[in-house]
């Protein structure tokens, strides 16, 4: 049409940093950040992110250099979620329970120019600068995060001066008054997340600062957050940053309830000193909330709302959850989409429905959030959907403005990802004549335990390389804290011995320990006429043996 034209009036780049500005505007005197002691408003949030930004600019951190971060749900692994950008910089969050191997992998792999490193990872930090400098690559910053204001002598003696920084010093260098330097194109990259380890080299998903900001507001709206929420932080922010809740927390002028590490007793106590409105876990954290003690439990001061992703959660740990008064909310999505991609939309009907009936409906990954274009069951061949019959399986597929840029460094995973117009999860499930979806399958055989995603290929090659396995199979038996637990199907060589414990303790000194099989079961495997392994078989067997009893190890 005649007379339009497109300009800084009317043409703004969508980026979560306008949701810090709103906010300290807004809400400047309230809190956003609660950490024990340490409190914060959301005006000090912002001049505390822009000082991190002018610190960032100054030490020679330019548009589109890769800044990592190891660190627990702590204030300053918040503010690194806004302060990064800010200086034009993309974000690199590390899963904490990765190794310095693995850290070293992702340090080099992204280029990290500096990583900043919570105190008690800084062994972890320390040990992968020790492998990457035997190679030529050059060697990140790094930035130690203590505790408090205060450095303990034990960690002092560990850094160089010279070669390192202190996160609070660094920021008393930050300017107030710096100009922040906002994305020249939506699509520019504001995080790299790297997927959980599936394989020795996981995939670096790069986020926008459109898809960012729209995920962030699509997963405000689907837990219905209204304005100052209390949000308590369960869901490590290391995880599609939070699940884009660091920058939706702040659209809406919420606080911000940080702590180091989640356990029964510091949800509720949290809950009920703060007044938390929501929060977010995997099944894992609704276990751990269901199996309080009586003395951890606290009285909850309203009704509380949870999203839960991953596996469905157990019918019995939603009924026990709502009886303790929270609403539990369920969605699906991976690193690749930014997290929460669908959402289990609840309808008033279901209400009258038998309990059971309502358990096997939230359990469903349901349908598309506002954010998300399109969301589909289709045949991974012909790209045609499924019928709506609950019965018949294909591939999820997704499409929209909440999918990742494509994969660091790796074209050919990228184009193989987006092939045929849609985002191919490798998920299998099925429709439901309303239109809702349901997982029933994972076509890569990935365990997801206590929400961490476990390659049964890698794991197998491990067990693989013990001297006395021949052959050996992984699968995922079910547990009621963890969801899924590695189970080991594993055939001896002739005249060779080994127990299970012996497999395990294998497993455990060079694998993560989450990775490491929690059961050994020694057996001959069923196989295909072809000669592959019938892992459905695996599974059936895996599901007969229930939950493995907590603090054990099953040798069969």
């Amino acid at each position: 049409m005649k007379g339009v034209m497109r300009c800084s009036a009317n043409y703004v780049p969508l980026t979560p940093i306008s949701f810090l500005e709103r906010s300290a505007v807004v809400y400047g005197d309230r809190v956003s950040l609660v950490y024990g002691d340490v409190r914060y408003t959301w005006r000090e949030t912002r001049e505390r992110c822009t000082r991190l930004a002018s610190a960032l600019a100054h030490l020679g951190i330019s548009r589109g250099d890769v800044v990592a971060a190891l660190a627990p749900n702590t204030p300053p692994m918040y503010e690194l979620h806004f302060g990064v950008p800010m200086a034009g910089a993309v974000l690199c969050t590390l899963n904490t329970r990765h190794d310095s191997s693995m850290v070293s992998t992702l340090l080099r792999h992204s280029e990290a120019k500096i990583i900043f490193v919570d105190y008690q990872f800084l062994h972890i930090a320390q040990g992968a600068i020790d492998v990457l400098s035997q190679t030529s690559t050059k060697l990140p910053l790094l930035v130690l995060i203590p505790e408090s204001d205060q450095l303990s002598p034990e960690i002092s003696n560990t850094i160089s001066p010279s070669n390192n920084l202190e996160y609070e010093s660094l920021l008393a260098r930050g300017r107030v008054d710096f100009e922040v330097k906002r994305p020249n194109d939506e699509w520019d990259p504001i995080s790299l997340n790297y997927t959980s380890g599936t394989t020795s080299s996981p995939k670096g998903v790069i986020y926008s600062h459109r898809g960012a900001y729209l995920n962030s507001l699509a997963t405000v709206l689907l837990n219905e957050m209204s304005s100052m929420p209390v949000y308590l932080w369960c869901v490590p922010m290391f995880h599609c940053n939070g699940w884009c809740l660091t920058w939706g927390v702040a659209a809406q002028g919420g606080t911000n309830v940080c702590q180091r590490n989640v356990t029964a007793g510091g949800i509720f106590d949290n809950i009920y000193r703060h007044k938390v409105t929501h929060l977010s876990g995997a099944p894992t954290v609704l276990n751990m909330i269901v199996n309080a003690t009586a003395s951890e439990r606290r009285p909850l001061p309203g009704k509380v709302a949870v999203m839960t992703g991953g596996a469905p959660p157990p019918s019995q740990v939603l009924f026990k959850m709502e009886e303790l008064g929270f609403s539990v909310t369920h969605s699906y999505g991976l690193t690749e989409t930014f997290g929460p991609g669908t959402i289990c939309t609840w309808k008033p009907e279901w209400n009258s429905l038998p309990r059971d009936a309502q358990a096997k409906l939230k359990a469903r990954q349901g349908v598309s959030h506002l954010g998300l274009e399109e969301l589909d069951i289709k045949d991974p061949v012909t790209m045609k959907s499924v019928p709506p019959d609950a019965k018949t399986m294909g591939e999820v597929m997704f499409r929209g403005n909440t999918m990742m840029n494509g994969y660091l460094k790796n074209l050919k995973a990228t184009q193989d990802a987006f092939h045929g117009g849609w985002f191919r999860t490798g998920d299998l499930g099925v429709k439901h004549p309303d239109g809702y979806i349901e997982l029933k399958d994972r076509s890569k055989d990935i365990i997801i335990s206590g929400g961490e995603n476990i390659s049964t290929i890698e794991v197998e090659s491990m067990i693989f390389s013990h001297p006395a396995v021949l052959e050996a199979a992984v699968v995922g038996r079910p547990d009621d804290h963890w969801g899924e637990t590695p189970c080991a199907f594993v055939k001896l060589k002739d005249g060779c011995n080994a127990s299970a414990e012996e497999i395990i303790m294998f497993c455990r000194n060079q694998l993560p320990h989450y990775m490491a099989p929690r059961t050994v079961v020694f057996e001959d495997l069923p196989k295909t006429s072809t000669g592959k392994t019938q892992k459905f078989v695996l599974r059936e067997k895996a599901k007969a043996m229930g939950s493995l009893p907590r603090k054990s190890i099953s040798k069969l």
